[in-house]
Parts: C-alpha cells; structure tokens; sequence
C-alpha cells in the first residue's frame, strides 16, 4: 500500500462545486490523482438537459476524471454509464451516499443501499455491463466504483461489508467509504475505524476513505487509523483551502495571492459555467473559502449574499481594500 507522498488523494464529489471552474483552482496547486466530478442525473443527462453540456466539461486533466452518476432508475443509469464510459476518463462512480432528503426520496443516493438487495445488484450488473459493452477495440473498461455511506441507523458492520461483497461480486472495482450513517451530521466526527474494518473485510478492491481530512495532521490520523485504506478522499476541506493537496503532500512553503485565487475563481465560473449557475457556484464556493481570512464570517456573509458576478467581484475587491493584510498568506 502507497504512503505518506506516495499516498492516492482524490477530490471528492460535491453538488454545485466540482466542476470545471473549481478544478481549475486545484490545479493550480498540484491537483490530485483523481478529480470526482459534481454527480450527474442520468435521466436528465439521457434527455439532453440545457445545462447537462456544462456537467460533461472535462478539464483540465480529463484523464483524473471521473464521472459520478445518480438516478432511480437503474436502466438509466445503465445507459448513461455507457455514454459516460465513451469520454475520457479514470471511470463511472455511481453515488449511493448522498443522504439530502429531497434525492432520497427519490429512490436514488443512499437509498440504493437501503432497498432490496437484489434489487441494487441488478442495476449494478446492468451499469457494469454497459460499460463493458462501451470499451471500443479491445480497450480496457472504465473502472466502476462506488461511493457509499454506512447505511441507515440500523448499520452493522456485517451489514455494509455483505452489500459491499454484493458490490464486489457485481464488478465494482473500488468503493469509498464516508462512515457516517444516513442521518449522522458533519459535527460528529467520522469512524475511520469502519474504513479500516472493511478495508479489511474485502481486500480485493481498494476501499478509499472520505471525511474530516482537512489538513496534514487529520490526514496522518486518518492513516494511521485506517491503514489498509487505499486512498483519501477530500471535500469541502479543498473548497476553504484548495492547495490542501499541496500541503498534504508536503513540499517548499509559497506565497499565495488569495485576493487574485479569488478573483481568478469569478472568471473561471464565467468562462465554464451558464449565468444561470454563477450565483450559486459562487456562493458554494466562497461559504468555504472566506473562512480563511481574518473577518471570514463577515466576507462569507458578503458574499453569501451576492446579486450576481459582478457583484461578487466588487465585494471580494472591497474585502482586500479593508484588510489588506489577507491578500497574501504562506502555505506549504
């Protein structure tokens, strides 16, 4: 297993923030292995959406794509895989974490892991075969992940490590783990320790773990807690800071021109997203981001509360004008 700067480091996927404008930011400070892209409806990509063009932007390094898709419906999401497995990219992750009310309703998220075993299986055979059925001359798949929480406030180990052999049994090539349970908030800190468990319990996958990795020392925890885990997984912890990467992985100190970051950021959502998109990739954003500074609920207020990009410029432009000390910080 790879350690310490050798270690895989993913970005995981958020609503409203890992796209191409936000990975663009990354980048800018070394990225990560693999960029988890915001999830994608497969009905909604299926109908050629207005906006589902945006979705599919694949920069700056397609390569470290990869495509995280959600639906209720599991011949939908077979048929979108199969669009998806075409395009460049690491592979096709189906989301079966995310707990927001309005998607569990649905069918889709969580409730994957929540409804008839079987049931889940087959849209998982049906997934990994259109993906399959989309390798072109003899090349290799696109790999099929999954990402997942512990499951409903019922969980036990043995319950999520048999849906995960499911998983496995199914073609599932590799699962990320966020152990918390569906109801189970942000203030409660993770069990790495149930990554550890089921790193263990199927060590022919590689099990990622993702949650409360925010920084070197939480990332060393983390490690040291769940050892056989193959990878971490950051979210909102590369939204307030997105050299994270960098400073995990070490490396001379810089100066950055947080002002510019932030401003850089604007004209990338202007360039890579519709106008429909920019108020609220912007506010997604800079809740995180101000967060860095020295009156950051003030800034986070500000532009929480933006009219639109031209706005959002102005403010951030006023925030530097009265606290110049923030423009530039040392980070490794």
């Amino acid at each position: 297993m790879k350690k310490e700067n050798n270690f895989p480091l993913f970005l995981a996927p958020m609503d409203a923030l890992t796209h191409q404008a936000f990975r663009m930011i990354i980048g800018r400070f070394g990225g990560c292995d693999e960029y988890f892209n915001e999830m994608i409806n497969a009905s909604s990509l299926l109908n050629n959406g207005p906006w589902e063009k945006y979705y599919l932007l694949d920069g700056p390094e397609s390569e470290k794509l990869v495509w995280q898709l959600t639906d209720k419906n599991a011949d939908k999401m077979a048929e979108a895989a199969g669009l998806l497995a075409q395009k460049d990219g690491k592979g096709i992750d189906l989301n079966m974490g995310c707990s927001a009310p309005q998607i569990v309703k649905t069918g889709a998220g969580i409730a994957w892991m929540l409804k008839p075993v079987e049931e889940t299986a087959l849209m998982v055979r049906k997934v990994k075969s259109a993906i399959e059925n989309a390798a072109k001359d003899g090349a290799e798949a696109k790999r099929l992940s999954v990402k997942l929480r512990l499951g409903n406030e019922e969980y036990t180990h043995e319950r999520l490590s048999g849906f995960c052999r499911m998983l496995k049994e199914e073609g599932v090539q590799m699962i990320t783990l966020h152990p918390r349970t569906q109801r189970q908030k942000h203030s409660r800190h993770c069990d790495w320790s149930a990554v550890e468990e089921l790193a263990l319990k199927i060590p022919e996958i590689p099990v990622i773990l993702n949650g409360d990795v925010k920084d070197r020392a939480s990332f060393e925890a983390a490690v040291k807690t769940a050892p056989h885990a193959q990878g971490i997984m950051i979210g909102t912890a590369a939204a307030q800071k997105p050299w994270v990467f960098r400073e995990i992985r070490g490396g001379e100190p810089l100066e950055i021109d947080c002002r510019q970051l932030a401003l850089d950021f604007i004209g990338y959502v202007r360039e890579y997203q519709p106008e429909e998109f920019y108020k609220t990739r912007l506010q997604r954003f800079f809740a995180y981001y101000c967060m860095n500074f020295s009156f950051g609920h003030y800034f986070q207020s500000q532009m929480l509360n933006i009219t639109d990009i031209e706005d959002a410029e102005k403010r951030v432009k006023e925030y530097f004008e009265k606290c110049p000390e923030d423009i530039f910080k040392k980070k490794n």
